[in-house]
């Protein structure tokens, strides 16, 4: 064969594969699924040398990737034959092709990948210089074998047991430890190699667990390696089982700076789901058409409608704050604060999909000055006071209050959920009041109005900006529902509008 013949525009292959091919720096991607990027293909070999060409053969779901040298590609495929390579989820089959070389030059379609791919390999270039990279088993090591992962947009609940299953399949996870930093859901783990930690980076990075949420963030932490002192649902060393449960506190050694331990807080998360990985069936949709809030593809994804919310402000909440609060992300129906540790409440919805909505819009943010943190609870329902026992007003139900936003099906009120925001929406107006009036009520209970406006053709609503958003809930919780006069009462809302 031509060590350089060119391929057809559609990557054909006369010569079919008998046996063991030789090694070549050119190899050929099976099982490639069809939406598969050139920048995905080429991100599997960047760690092993520079990319010089790429073919996607989207008709065959097959690929052609083009190395630097032999050797690159040598490396390349005994790694992958240890561990398999996904793309978007599917596992993806790699081998030598029979080629030695391509040359797609005489396809105009090529022209942009071949500009794309000087690009990156230039990039790629300048961060090894600057890193002083070293080469072990023929993988760029310019990190550790710890990776930090960021989740955003937390809508169901992750633990240690979702995470292991993932990212196992990049190679031997030892350990995994999650926690809350700068109001924010955060995992690190330990590989036994760092090529295990990069290309569990280099694959996910970016990717939801669930669709539209969950999503990973990932980069490679200053720490060498973790040190766990408990299996937990907070901690796990998947090399050591005699470790107690313990509880409480995380400890994270930052081995490679000798820096002091490190406490973060805890953090409960039960084991309620299994990740769909993009999949859709875990997705939440709401329908203007109905008002309604459906979960597709099944109907034991959450299992409870009551939450549990941690780090309240035991000074500042109330039961009726924070049915106020939750109000606005379906029907709350009971409230309880724990009597032993006010920082603790429960708190019942209509239904699951509520719940889960309150944990989307509310988890992490900052009420009365502490981080909230919510979610789903052990519990099916919330227990009112047995008949005899002591009422110290932290136990509400609401299950029959007027205020409900979600009871009537096709409310509008389905079609403005939105996250904390520091623009309120208000309405139900009196009439006759005036825009003095609406900013000195916010003002008289503590709140600095940046700007004021009534919706235009109908005075009986208008927007406020606060000073922030934290300002924008405790206004809600305080003043919503405030007697206007003449039976007006004040509703309300969070608004995406700006003034």
């Amino acid at each position: 064969m031509d060590n350089s013949t060119p391929l057809t525009d559609n990557g054909e292959e006369k010569k079919k594969f008998e046996g063991d091919r030789p090694p070549s720096r050119v190899l050929h991607l099976y099982q490639v699924p069809v939406d598969a990027t050139e920048a995905e293909i080429t991100s599997l070999g960047l760690p092993f040398g520079k990319v010089t060409n790429i073919l996607m053969l989207k008709g065959r779901n097959q690929a052609l990737l083009e190395l630097d040298s032999e050797e690159a590609a040598v490396n390349m495929v005994n790694y992958y034959g240890h561990v398999v390579p996904h793309l978007r989820s599917y596992p993806i089959i790699i081998q030598f092709s029979h080629y030695r070389e391509f040359k797609t030059e005489h396809l105009p379609s090529q022209i942009k990948v071949q500009e794309a791919l000087q690009t990156v390999n230039d990039v790629v270039s300048v961060n090894q210089a600057d890193t002083n990279v070293g080469a072990v088993g023929g993988l760029a090591q310019s990190h550790t074998s710890v990776l930090r992962i960021i989740i955003e947009k937390l809508f169901y609940t992750v633990t240690i047991d979702m995470l292991y299953q993932i990212f196992s399949k990049f190679g031997f996870v030892l350990k995994i430890i999650m926690f809350i930093k700068n109001n924010k859901f955060q995992a690190l783990i330990e590989y036994d190699d760092p090529r295990n930690a990069y290309f569990a980076k280099v694959h996910m990075d970016g990717r939801s667990i669930y669709a539209a949420c969950c999503i990973l963030h990932i980069d490679f932490s200053r720490l060498s390696k973790l040190t766990v002192k408990y299996n937990n649902n907070k901690s796990r060393d998947f090399t050591r089982f005699d470790l107690p449960s313990g509880g409480g506190q995380l400890f994270l050694q930052a081995a490679a700076s000798g820096s002091q331990n490190t406490v973060f807080p805890p953090y409960a998360v039960p084991a309620v789901l299994t990740p769909t990985m993009g999949f859709p069936q875990g997705a939440v949709i709401t329908s203007p058409m109905s008002g309604q809030v459906t979960i597709p593809g099944g109907t034991d994804v959450l299992r409870t409608s009551v939450l549990l919310v941690n780090n309240l402000n035991p000074e500042a909440i109330t039961p009726y704050g924070l049915f106020i609060l939750f109000g606005l992300y379906g029907d709350v129906q009971r409230v309880k604060i724990t009597y032993k540790k006010k920082e603790t409440a429960l708190i019942q919805m209509a239904d699951e999909v509520q719940a889960a909505l309150a944990i989307k819009y509310l988890n992490g943010q900052v009420v009365y000055g502490r981080a909230i943190f919510i979610t789903f609870s052990k519990y099916m329902t919330v227990q009112l006071l047995r008949k005899g026992q002591e009422d110290h007003g932290l136990t509400k139900d609401y299950s029959n209050s007027p205020l409900h936003r979600f009871k009537q099906p096709g409310s509008r009120h389905f079609l403005n959920i939105c996250p904390p925001s520091a623009t309120l929406h208000l309405s139900n107006l009196l009439p006759s009041v005036s825009a003095d009036e609406l900013k000195k009520l916010f003002e008289e209970t503590g709140h600095t109005v940046k700007a004021f406006k009534f919706l235009p053709n109908d005075y009986r609503m208008a927007l406020v900006q606060l000073n922030s958003v934290e300002e924008g809930i405790h206004a809600l919780m305080e003043l919503h529902n405030h007697d206007m006069g003449e039976n007006y009462s004040l509703s309300i809302s969070f608004s995406q509008l700006r003034i």
